[in-house]
């Protein structure tokens, strides 16, 4: 079978990019939709100002006039000079079950990488970390859970036939909820409670007590993930347009941030109950009332998903992880839920893998990025 493939150009060709991954993923019980919105705006360079600083191309397979695959290439010039890399990436791949199909969009994104001088094609690796990373290489019959790719299994054997071999993986642990902690968690908390008389546990009473928070967080977080494999700094306009997309489903119970007597945040954790049946229901469209299923599917779910966290470097090793932890799972098993995810972990995280696990945790997923010398 002869397969064409077309650089995406036109809002026909845009609309098939988006919309094609539901057609691939029709009868996928664990493939949790995108919201489109979100989707269409981060796929348009007018409305995605992380393109202005990469090389991009989206392409599109098809079969005869029917599209049948799709995958991004991205060049992040910021990155690679800062990191003193020459990488490209691919990112977004889907195709239905033809090996043929993936060989085809993997070697035009080859060739428009090596076009561009780069050595290495790693992915999957959207512009930074906060982009879903790796192919899901185990955890298949597990539901899918938001910034996380859902690939079928044969994803994987169509890009290790291309030639792509392991450059990291990422774990993600879950974690049954304690009906009671154990004691030396308390323990450990009241030692760095009184080891730390200045600082505290800020209680968050509303959404609208978020959103100055944005912007301190944030800047944490770029603070602390700096040497994070992936990671991009996040700008002012950045920051602003994830209080935007996000602070409508966030819950203030699951908020945790610890500041010091100059009232400076050293520490946070944020996790989100679940939300990926209110997206299955709406099938990722906001209106007229997906924005409705979305939020009653928070209140229904029985799962917690950590998202970020952060410590100041000069607060580590004082205990008030624990602190953090002990409120976190404390405001969990009060709201009825009964397990976390983790979300996605650097294997080589030793320490915060063994917080995971003295939780009771297990990996319960894996992702991988691949990489091939170009």
């Amino acid at each position: 079978m002869n397969y064409t493939i077309q650089e995406v150009k036109t809002k026909k060709q845009f609309d098939q990019f988006i919309n094609l991954p539901a057609a691939i993923h029709k009868n996928h019980k664990n493939w949790v939709p995108p919201i489109y919105a979100d989707d269409r705006a981060f796929f348009d360079p007018k409305k995605n100002y992380l393109f202005e600083s990469s090389d991009t191309i989206l392409l599109l397979a098809y079969e005869g006039e029917k599209p049948v695959g799709r995958i991004m290439g991205i060049i992040n010039r910021k990155y690679n000079e800062k990191h003193g890399e020459n990488d490209a990436r691919f990112c977004f791949i889907e195709t239905y079950d033809n090996p043929e199909i993936a060989k085809v969009l993997i070697e035009y994104i080859e060739n428009w990488a090596r076009a561009h001088k780069t050595e290495n094609l790693v992915g999957p690796l959207g512009f930074s970390d906060k982009d879903p990373q790796g192919l899901m290489i185990m955890g298949f019959d597990e539901p899918q859970v938001i910034a996380t790719n859902g690939n079928f299994e044969y994803m994987v054997r169509f890009v290790e036939a291309a030639g792509f071999t392991k450059k990291t993986d990422l774990v993600v642990y879950k974690m049954d909820i304690p009906d009671q902690l154990p004691e030396f968690y308390y323990k450990i908390k009241e030692r760095a409670q009184r080891n730390n008389p200045n600082l505290r546990v800020v209680e968050i009473k509303s959404k609208r007590a978020i959103k100055p928070l944005v912007r301190p967080v944030l800047s944490l977080v770029n603070e602390t993930f700096k040497d994070i494999y992936a990671f991009t700094p996040m700008t002012d306009k950045e920051m602003d347009e994830f209080a935007d997309r996000y602070l409508m489903i966030l819950d203030p119970r699951f908020l945790k941030i610890i500041k010091n007597e100059n009232d400076e945040i050293v520490a946070f954790v944020l996790g989100m109950p679940d939300i990926s049946e209110g997206i299955i229901k709406c099938k990722g469209k906001l209106f007229p009332f997906g924005f409705l299923q979305i939020l009653w599917s928070q209140r229904k779910t029985k799962q917690l998903n950590l998202l970020l966290g952060g410590i100041k470097p000069r607060y580590r090793n004082t205990g008030i992880d624990t602190i953090m932890g002990v409120e976190m799972l404390e405001e969990a098993k009060k709201a009825g839920l009964t397990h976390i995810d983790s979300h996605l972990e650097l294997e080589d995280n030793l320490k915060m893998r063994a917080e995971m696990e003295k939780l009771g945790g297990v990996v319960y997923k894996k992702f991988r990025v691949y990489q091939k010398r170009l």
